[in-house]
């Protein structure tokens, strides 16, 4: 069940964040645009147009990655280690296959960051603690009122 709710929020989530250490140990967080949840275990993303993310990984491994689901308001944040993976390995489309097509073409895949998961926890807004008798459906029209939204069905 964790793995399917994992499957289904990634794929409903528009951006991850990349948490990262540079070489003077700052943190720094950059948007990703392209990735998904390769196994239980494994988080692909794509460089897109990290040179930043890359350098920042192949100096320190260590990294954080979240996202969320706007609407529904949770998500989930992965803490592990991240490696890169060129296009010149040979592991490159085992890992790269699914983002390259996820980019369609729009973008061109400079290398996979690919993120071995060592925890998992889950991200809620507050409202799903201080408003426990609103159900999932009311929270999700009230950030779709918040965002001027219309869902489509």
């Amino acid at each position: 069940m964790v793995r399917q709710t994992l499957q289904e929020e990634t794929k409903a989530a528009v951006l991850c964040w990349l948490a990262t250490i540079s070489a003077k140990g700052t943190p720094i967080v950059s948007p990703k645009e392209v990735f998904c949840l390769h196994a239980s275990n494994l988080l692909t993303i794509a460089d897109i147009a990290s040179p930043v993310s890359v350098r920042n990984v192949r100096g320190n491994p260590n990294v954080c990655v979240s996202y969320v689901d706007i609407f529904r308001q949770r998500g989930f944040k992965f803490v592990g280690k991240a490696r890169i993976i060129s296009p010149e390995e040979r592991d490159f489309d085992t890992y790269g296959d699914a983002l390259v097509n996820m980019a369609s073409g729009a973008f061109t895949i400079r290398n996979v960051i690919l993120v071995s998961i060592e925890r998992v926890s889950r991200i809620r807004a507050p409202s799903y603690t201080f408003y426990p008798d609103r159900s999932e459906e009311m929270l999700m029209s009230s950030a779709y009122e918040q965002y001027g939204v219309k869902p489509i069905h």
